[in-house]
């Protein structure tokens, strides 16, 4: 009961968690529906193209429309963590939180949870909105010029994209662990400036690695770490391959969790998160 109390109290103090995600799909679903008006131009098009590239052509701006809500969500939760702690100490709250019969644990866990859990869910939900928008309109649209809809909704796959959606989202939370985990542990022990001290520490090792070595070692495990989770999750890796991800048998979870880099992060983010537990217990205000 009181991590879900804790949980519901970050969302409640922090709006950017729902705002910035709703910001995000508002513009990816003005941007869409203004494309959609060439919709009927494309439909005529259609029987110029391969099988493949009316597939892309049609189902495109439902692959788009998530990406940007899940970029957005992301990018709040990277900052969400560096204050989760940090601003606790700054406003003196800290000393009202702990004054209550919440664990230090409870605590550390119900913030990581924002990144890990209730910002993932987020996304799921907003790209799943802006997905059936998307389907809705172009529908009315095509009906309107007098055309059919049923090759968009034959074309659509509409109980695979969610599933598809909901699988990138999952991986991302566990490839990312480590990273939030990081920064929690600067947002708790940090004085000033944690954005500082979360970024100059793995810059540092990554210039003085080349310039002592030669080497770009670090630099490619921190490429990997922000990077790798599509290559390792997905057959194809669409960054390289620019190809559309929306149907199940793109997903390649026994590859994913095999991986020796989610499972070499999950330690380091429970390393970082018991030492943030630690740090939250005796850090006083700043």
């Amino acid at each position: 009961m009181n991590a879900l109390w804790s949980i519901r109290r970050e969302v409640w103090e922090n709006r950017s968690i729902y705002l910035v995600p709703l910001a995000a799909m508002a513009l990816v679903l003005f941007a869409l529906s203004i494309n959609t008006i060439r919709l009927p131009h494309t439909m005529r098009t259609l029987s110029t193209l391969e099988p493949a590239k009316q597939h892309a052509a049609l189902v495109k701006p439902f692959s788009i429309a998530p990406a940007p809500i899940m970029f957005a969500a992301l990018i709040v939760g990277f900052f969400y963590c560096l204050d989760a702690l940090y601003g606790e100490r700054r406003d003196r709250s800290i000393l009202f939180w702990k004054s209550l019969p919440v664990s230090d644990l409870t605590t550390v866990l119900s913030k990581a949870s924002i990144p890990l859990v209730v910002l993932p869910l987020i996304g799921f939900v907003l790209g799943y909105i802006a997905q059936i928008f998307i389907l809705m309109l172009s529908t009315l649209v095509l009906r309107a010029a007098g055309m059919s809809a049923l090759p968009i909704w034959s074309e659509y796959r509409l109980f695979q994209e969610p599933l598809v959606m909901m699988y990138g989202l999952a991986v991302h939370a566990l490839w990312f662990a480590p990273l939030y985990g990081w920064l929690l542990m600067i947002s708790a022990w940090a004085r000033r400036m944690p954005v500082l001290w979360a970024v100059l520490p793995p810059l540092a090792i990554g210039i003085a690695e080349r310039m002592i070595f030669n080497t770009t070692y670090f630099g490619s495990l921190m490429k990997y770490r922000f990077m790798g989770a599509m290559a390792e999750a997905f057959v194809a890796n669409p960054a390289k391959q620019h190809v559309l991800l929306d149907e199940l048998a793109q997903l390649s979870p026994v590859r994913f969790f095999s991986a020796p880099g989610l499972w070499l992060g999950l330690i380091f983010a429970a390393v970082t998160l018991a030492v943030t537990v630690r740090l939250r217990h005796y850090r006083e205000p700043i």
